[in-house]
């Protein structure tokens, strides 16, 4: 298929090739658009992914996440300006740049957020994004493990697995939250997220599932779909204000792909409003100033960047029962090891989370505002070496940030990387959030459950104990959970970038599929949420294209 794509570059050649729709971002929602507008067999589409192959081992793996964590060839290795409420420090944002994107390097937790989330981006002018209309596609999508339930689906692509491995200390940790009142929940996807219980994951039998293993592989052998990797979109080309065509660059060659239909793009919070910037669809004094031509002054495009931040509780274990001890020991590494590659279990199916609760911070609030994911290891830094002592972390994540952030080009040049600006805890009510959550969270780390496993705090330790003391330490150490979305916002606002249908306001054929339409930072981990943005968005080009 090479050898079909235009070579003409910055011009609509009337050579290059044409499809019904060019999706830019095979990721969590690019692979699910590609299956599901092939699937009539009839439909063409072209599949563009900046990055390579899955065929890296470790994305198969579940607790591969931490290899993958600064691996250059899959991860675009983004990283914040400066943070003011986080003293000054850059923040590190891997985001995938593989087939299945950040579907193949995340945590792999399956968490879709809660009831009212949806149900507040429906208030908010968002007609069909409501819980009960989102619902039924969280369900086409799910092939869940315990089988179909009023909240599940099963025989969908994607699989929804319980955890494969037996852990003491995830398990006490559920006990412990029970007993400082938090009570056992045995599906945060289900009736109600609040309590404590044990994450399921995107997995099947142990390993990984993707996007592209669980929507794209499928759909691989169809002959209306074609997928190039290694091809960076660098813009997309107009005709006045119809999108009619893609330039990316794939080597070192510049090529042009047209649509016929629609120009979808799906490329995540950080590259969708980059491209659509690069593309002269912005903010026109920010295109301007770098000497692009603005096809639409969008002022919204870029803002309204939202992420959730952890902060982490690292406890030393009174047992030799860590992933630290198995890391750190020859033998049972190598045992380990065999164990997955014979039976596809054991701590190497360990995902960003075993074990974890939902709760509120003042009984005031409606639903939880913290999430806690714990992990039977301990680390100074995610994807760094594990500690030499055996040991356990917990963090504390806001699920409801009021900070909001932005994205801006640097240069008209798409190798440069963006401008990314979070604001981390710029509000008071996020400052407490966080404090208060790590206040709660000790209380479980040192409550009966859990004693018999724990010597002492190592980090922060008892030496920060005020909350002047813990806002202090997360502004030291709090970090991203690699959950950005809302750049190209949904609603009818005059900074909204895309409208109910995803369609780019005041453009034709094109349209943003993935986080960065989120009105709203969901409570949650974002990964479900943008495949089911996906599959609803596959039925509205579908029904439009009618």
């Amino acid at each position: 298929m090479n050898d079909k794509v235009s070579s003409a570059p910055g011009r609509l050649s009337s050579d290059a090739p044409e499809y019904d729709y060019v999706i830019i971002g095979a990721g969590s929602a690019g692979c699910v658009l590609a299956n599901r507008l092939s699937a009539d067999g009839k439909s063409s589409v072209l599949l563009l992914e900046a990055g390579p192959e899955d065929t890296n081992l470790w994305i198969h793996v579940p607790l591969g996440y931490g290899k993958l964590f600064k691996e250059k060839t899959v991860n675009w290795m983004y990283q914040t300006e400066p943070e003011p409420g986080l003293d000054g420090r850059t923040v590190f944002q891997p985001r995938g740049k593989v087939l299945g994107g950040s579907s193949s390097i995340n945590g792999l937790l399956y968490v879709r957020g809660q009831h009212q989330d949806y149900d507040r981006w429906r208030q908010r002018g968002n007609a069909g994004w409501g819980y009960d209309d989102v619902l039924p596609y969280f369900k086409k999508a799910e092939d869940q493990q315990r089988g179909p339930s009023e909240f599940h689906g099963a025989g969908g692509p994607l699989p929804v697995s319980d955890w494969r491995h037996a852990d003491p200390l995830s398990e006490a940790f559920v006990v412990a939250a029970a007993e400082t009142g938090i009570p056992t929940n045995p599906d945060f996807n289900g009736a109600t997220q609040e309590g404590a219980g044990f994450f399921q994951t995107t997995t099947q039998r142990g390993r990984r599932a993707s996007t592209a293993f669980s929507y794209l592989r499928p759909a691989r052998n169809r002959s209306n779909l074609h997928v190039e990797t290694s091809a960076q979109a660098q813009r997309i080309l107009f005709e006045g204000r119809r999108a009619r065509a893609v330039e990316f660059r794939q080597g070192s060659t510049v090529k042009t792909a047209r649509a016929r239909k629609e120009i979808l793009v799906s490329s995540g919070a950080y590259n969708s409003p980059q491209l659509l910037q690069l593309s002269g669809v912005g903010p026109a004094e920010l295109l301007q100033k770098h000497g692009i031509g603005v096809v639409l002054d969008a002022p919204g495009v870029g803002n309204d960047l939202q992420d959730h931040m952890q902060v982490r509780i690292v406890m030393r274990c009174s047992q030799k029962i860590t992933l630290n001890d198995i890391v750190n020991n020859p033998v049972r590494r190598v045992l380990a090891g065999a164990r997955y590659a014979a039976f596809r279990k054991g701590p190497l199916t360990i995902a960003a989370g075993t074990s974890g609760a939902f709760f509120k911070t003042n009984p005031r609030l409606a639903t939880p505002d913290i999430q806690i994911h714990f992990l039977p290891f301990s680390t100074d830094k995610m994807g760094e070496k594990l500690h030499a002592f055996p040991g356990f972390t917990a963090s504390v994540c806001q699920l409801r940030p009021e900070s909001r952030g932005s994205l801006r080009i640097k240069s008209a040049d798409p190798a440069v990387q963006p401008e990314i600006r979070i604001n981390y805890l710029a509000t008071e009510a996020d400052r407490t959030a966080n404090v208060e959550g790590l206040k709660i969270l000790r209380k479980i780390l040192h409550a009966p459950a859990l004693k018999p496993y724990v010597v002492d705090e190592f980090d922060p330790g008892p030496k920060v104990s005020t909350d002047e003391e813990l806002l202090s330490y997360c502004r030291q150490r709090g970090s991203t959970i690699y959950h950005p979305t809302s750049t190209c916002r949904m609603g009818n606002d005059p900074l909204a970038v895309v409208d109910q249908r995803l369609r780019v306001r005041g453009i034709e054929g094109l349209r943003v599929v993935d986080g960065s339409i989120m009105p709203d930072l969901v409570s949650g981990n974002t990964n479900a949420p943008i495949i089911m943005i996906a599959e609803k968005a596959s039925d509205m080009i579908l029904e439009d294209a009618r």
